[in-house]
């Protein structure tokens, strides 16, 4: 048998590793940042740029596709040369792959911080981005799929079929979540409204959780883990059953997001059913690793990459049983838009992500330096440090959000709101919000001793660009049909149908969620009451984008009694219909604004924004006085006009050459009226559009009463 010379490309992975570490200490310092000013306003400077609005995306952004994103590329390059037993496909192919991502998350350090967003999250990114977003991930898959073909190991081992329904799932979320209407290079609106794009979002936003945070992580798991402590993986059949069912289940669950909102019943129906049967693979999948360690617990406890391999696994094993029970109407009434989220994601974006790729990259590092660890100490430190800060920061915030969910729901004996005053049950939790920046910036030291460890241990040997290897060449098959060890090994024979198989599983749930949302207009019942937003209430919408209100205060009220008591009615499907893109939300750090309109003079609103303070005593909230500042750009609301009407908004034929016309009228009479109560503000100021638009919010519908604040 002819055995080939060939090398594994380490530089590639060394650079993903480099780049991850640098994006870790950005993203979760951003995250520290933003942490503290959610219980010290002041630290939003007043400017823009650093208001807690931008950040909050900066931070998501940067954690989830630069750190993680990252990490995913190197332990995925450095895994598959050598399940494959092959080079990559195609170096040059690599290095455009790794600095076109470079560039991506450059420019979304740049854009976010500008205001420069859809809103939508996980997926603030606007269109140019999101185009050399799906070009660079392209690159990345012609490579894998290149590797995988010129393979010299017959079977692909279970890691790669991860790998293969990651590329394949996050590029159908990511191009069927990104169709929108650009108006220019720098604003879009999204092709969906209201409760479709709703539904759109959480099926993106929920796998992307599901296939860039999860799937990929437990193709490394099937590798490293198994290497680190040297003994195959417990249970192939296992892995098989683990693998089909979880990509098959993950998709359908995106609608538990949305419990309790506009969406209809059955979609909401769906995306419990299904999230409640995740927990099955979910757990196999856990089970699957931890058992992989039976018998080396001894060495657990002296090899700080296991320990760190054996808590990540557990933290992914939490999470994913929080996720289901999450999606039970009864615990979702109390947690959704509360703290426990929060909790409930970083226990699986720090647990699960963080130890998992902190594990990799010190198993990683010594082998392609051909050297040791620097110092198992100080990996050890690491490990606690971070454990430690993983429970300094979940276990305030699981506290913090059960305080929160029953504080709204609270009544006195007489039937009123025991905190009617929304701001009360914020200022309640802020001990806990303390704690929580304790905890991130614990979590965030351990990375600079990674960093510090990384860097000794790579400077004790030499990198291996070029690491030479052997292997018989791949012959053709000749084993007779059925003649194999399992079933399942024919599929993995053939990575092209295997990949087939893969889109054809991920698709059914997708299809069957989203193509009846837009096609059958019975599940969003119009109101003839509801009408487009005027000119400046449009243009004071994306001023609340741009600023990333949408992080802080939800629009959906829910039919409970102790949300329609302190907000009014509740929401309605057809009160969306023209909302591109949709702004629900899925946190209230402060109230939700679906009724607002109405409720406050524009003087409130004015003051509100230039000092929340003046009229929320011990709000929060950061102050825009900017919006007093800037003029508002009415260049493009011809362009937006008619952006709308090409989306289907019913404005009347020609309205975009006179909609200009109709805005200043509407904003002289605003300013005329904070003029006459004593504040003198030119009508072309952002904050007359911004008042405009707040003022319209929750009014087509005719309102029950509304309680005080």
């Amino acid at each position: 048998m002819q055995v080939e010379q060939f090398s594994y490309d380490n530089r590639i992975v060394r650079n993903f590793m480099i780049a991850s570490t640098i994006f870790a200490i950005v993203g979760m310092l951003v995250g520290v940042i933003i942490a503290v000013q959610l219980y010290y306003p002041a630290l939003n400077l007043g400017i823009p740029y650093t208001s807690f609005g931008r950040l909050r995306p900066l931070h998501t952004n940067a954690v989830i596709f630069a750190f993680v994103g990252n990490a995913i590329f190197a332990g995925i390059y450095y895994s598959l040369q050598r399940l494959c037993k092959a080079r990559l496909f195609s170096d040059l192919l690599s290095n455009i792959h790794f600095w076109g991502w470079q560039l991506i998350i450059v420019a979304a350090a740049v854009t976010l911080p500008l205001g420069l967003t859809t809103s939508k999250e996980y997926a603030e990114l606007e269109w140019p981005i999101d185009i050399a977003i799906a070009l660079v991930w392209v690159v990345f898959g012609i490579n894998m799929i290149g590797t995988i073909i010129k393979r010299r190991e017959r079977h692909m081992y279970v890691a790669i079929w991860f790998y293969l329904a990651t590329f394949v799932t996050v590029a159908v979320l990511h191009i069927v979540n990104s169709f929108e209407l650009p108006i220019s290079m720098t604003k879009s609106y999204m092709l969906y409204a209201g409760v479709q794009d709703a539904l759109v979002q959480w099926w993106y936003g929920h796998n992307a959780v599901a296939f860039f945070l999860t799937t990929p992580y437990l193709g490394l798991m099937y590798y490293f883990l198994p290497k680190a402590v040297n003994r195959p993986v417990y249970s192939y059949k296992l892995s098989i059953l683990h693998f089909w069912t979880l990509i098959f289940l993950y998709i359908w669950a995106g609608p538990h997001h949305l419990l309790y909102s506009s969406l209809p019943d059955w979609a909401q129906s769906l995306g419990v059913v299904f999230s409640i049967m995740l927990i099955a693979p979910s757990w196999g999948g856990m089970i699957n690793g931890l058992l992989t360690l039976r018998g080396a617990w001894d060495r657990v406890r002296d090899e700080p990459v296991l320990k760190f391999f054996a808590v990540g696994v557990t933290a992914y094993g939490m999470a994913t049983f929080e996720g289901p029970l999450l999606s039970l109407k009864n615990v979702n009434a109390i947690a959704h838009f509360t703290d426990w989220i929060v909790a409930h994601v970083h226990t699986g974006a720090l647990g699960w992500n963080g130890l998992m790729t902190f594990g990799m990259f010190y198993w990683m590092v010594p082998k392609i330096y051909g050297t040791k660890l620097y110092s198992k100490s100080l990996a050890n430190i690491h490990f606690w440090i971070s454990t430690l800060g993983i429970l300094f920061y979940a276990i305030p915030m699981y506290w913090s959000g059960f305080a929160q969910g029953m504080m709204w729901k609270e009544f006195l004996p007489e039937g009123l709101l025991k905190y009617p005053n929304f701001l009360e049950t914020t200022l309640q939790v802020l001990p806990m919000h303390v704690m929580r920046s304790i905890g991130g910036t614990m979590f965030l030291s351990g990375v600079f001793i990674m960093g510090y460890n990384l860097i000794k241990t790579a400077a004790s040997g030499k990198l291996i660009a070029n690491e030479d290897a052997e292997a018989p060449a791949l012959e053709k098959d000749y084993v007779a049909h059925g003649s194999h060890s399992y079933w399942h090994k024919a599929f993995e024979r053939k990575p092209i149908t295997f990949m087939v198989l893969t889109i054809l599983v991920i698709l059914i749930g997708g299809v069957i969620e989203i193509i009846p949302m837009l096609t059958i207009k019975s599940n969003i019942p119009t109101i003839t009451s509801v009408k487009p937003y005027t000119p400046l209430e449009l243009q004071g919408r994306d001023i609340y984008i741009r600023e990333g209100c949408v992080s802080c205060h939800s629009q959906m009220i829910r039919p409970f009694r102790s949300e329609t008591e302190r907000y009014g009615e509740y929401s309605k499907a057809g009160e969306y219909v023209y909302d591109h893109p949709f702004l629900w939300g899925s946190k209230r750090t402060g109230p939700d604004l679906m009724r607002v309109g109405g409720k406050y003079p524009d003087s409130w609103h004015y003051n509100h924004m230039i000092e929340p303070g003046s009229m929320s005593p011990g709000s929060i909230m950061p102050a825009y006085p900017w919006l007093a500042e800037n003029d508002l750009n009415t260049s493009n609301t011809a362009d937006k006009i008619s952006a709308m009407q090409t989306l289907g908004v019913p404005y009347e034929k020609g309205y975009a050459e006179k909609a200009e016309a109709d805005l200043k009228v509407q904003a002289e009479k605003i300013a005329a009226g904070l003029v006459k109560e004593g504040y003198p503000v030119d009508a072309n100021k952002e904050i007359i559009a911004m008042i405009a638009y707040l003022q319209r919010l929750g009014t087509d519908i005719k309102l029950s009463k509304t309680a005080s604040k």
